[in-house]
């Protein structure tokens, strides 16, 4: 199945900027919605970045269009996070499946 790297912005109408993430309105269903993509297999990797304002998450799915419609599904899409980039990954350097 294709990778996908996809950044988001921490930029949304309900983001506040003077409060951490995990005291955003809607947390706690935003989180566990994550947890449930990484449990899925679908988010490979993710987490924000310098400054806490970009977000890169490593997916894999079958379409761009398969990643817009999941991340779609996010309490926070629009709210809190804007959907700014997303490109084709080709992974050449992968540890997960390795045997050690």
């Amino acid at each position: 199945m294709p990778a996908f790297l996809v950044e988001l912005h921490r930029s949304g109408t309900s983001w506040q900027d003077r409060l951490p993430a995990e005291e955003q309105s809607g947390w706690e269903v935003h989180a566990a919605f994550m947890d449930a993509l990484v449990d899925s297999g679908f988010v490979l990797l993710g987490g924000p970045v310098a400054g806490e304002h970009r977000v890169v998450l490593a997916v894999e799915a079958a379409s761009e269009d398969d990643v817009h419609v999941v991340l779609a599904q996010d309490p926070w899409s629009g709210s809190h996070l804007q959907l700014v980039s997303l490109e084709p990954w080709r992974l050449r350097l992968d540890s997960r499946n390795r045997a050690f």
